[in-house]
């Protein structure tokens, strides 16, 4: 049998193209008016929800970047995807993700000591454990769930710092994310500045490859998304725009100049997991954040991709 590329270079080729735009058009209705609607249609959404977040923007005085992929469709919703905010503490997901790449689940048993000196600003677990230590498991926990941040450093050391942190992304694609320093100073980020700084798209992306690709194996991979699934700081944020039922696996950022953050992999109870990162920051750097503008941005981001599969 001949392959379509061998059918192009026969004579008999210009007999076989009315067939077969005739039973296109015949059984899918692939006319180009068709066509010319769809992608109208398709144009009309997109605008539609850009318009959305940027009167988010407006409400809450911020900028807005926003990442949505229906793993299932490979259909994405974006707003300035590609445009740089503090990643703050997000980083914590993709941190024990390259932990758990790097470390067997034995290795996980191993115990770190440290003293009250260890601890830097935001301490909610490891300042209880002082006097015992904690393993990197109940480390890779405190900096998940609870944001810990003496226990997020812990994580980094045992990558080899942020620029070993920075090799494993890029060992998995994530040549946009960049790390250069430990916490809690990585919050500190001004305007124009590129360290410790990512996308939404590129958080979005390795996020996905951690919990839903191949960077992981399936027990590594299980860890994480349960860690994740019962994170304690982000009731308020993706986990208040999703729809009742839905799970979701997140971790939480804030940082100076109203930095905002949330990323996360949610499951409908039908259909299959949408990776999401939503960020944002506004002009002064000691602006408060809302956590609504992350709840808010959730809502259309999921209503756009139930529109487009429509």
């Amino acid at each position: 049998m001949k392959s379509l590329s061998n059918v192009y270079r026969t004579s008999s080729f210009k007999k076989i193209v009315p067939v077969l735009f005739l039973t296109c058009a015949a059984l899918i209705g692939c006319s180009n008016n068709n066509v010319h609607t769809d992608l109208t249609k398709t144009k009309e959404q997109e605008n539609a929800t850009n318009h959305d977040f940027a009167e988010l923007e407006e409400k809450f005085d911020a900028k807005l970047g926003v990442f949505a992929l229906d793993t299932g469709t490979n259909r994405t919703v974006t707003y300035h995807p590609d445009d740089r905010f503090a990643y703050a503490s997000t980083h914590k997901a993709l941190a024990v993700g390259a932990l758990l790449q790097q470390k067997s689940i034995e290795d996980l048993n191993q115990r770190i000591t440290y003293t009250r000196e260890d601890l830097v600003n935001y301490n909610p677990i490891t300042e209880k454990y002082i006097d015992t230590g904690m393993t990197l498991k109940e480390l890779a926990d405190a900096s998940l769930r609870y944001s810990d941040n003496t226990a997020g450093n812990f994580i980094l050391e045992q990558l080899g710092g942020p620029a070993g942190f920075k090799k494993t992304l890029k060992d998995i694609g994530d040549n946009t994310t960049s790390p250069e320093r430990m916490e809690p100073d990585l919050n500190e980020v001004n305007p124009g500045e590129t360290h410790d700084t990512s996308t939404p798209r590129a958080l979005a992306a390795s996020l996905q490859a951690f919990i839903l690709g191949d960077a992981l194996p399936t027990e590594k991979r299980k860890l994480l998304i349960d860690w994740m699934k019962r994170n304690t700081t982000g009731d308020a944020l993706i986990r208040a725009g999703v729809p009742e039922g839905w799970a979701v696996a997140d971790k939480t950022g804030s940082g100076s100049y109203g930095t905002r953050n949330d990323i996360a992999v949610i499951w409908p109870p039908k259909g299959d997991p949408i990776v999401l990162a939503v960020l944002s920051s506004r002009d002064k750097k000691e602006a408060d954040y809302d956590d609504k503008l992350i709840a808010e941005a959730t809502e259309k981001a999921i209503k756009a991709l139930k529109d487009e599969n429509k």
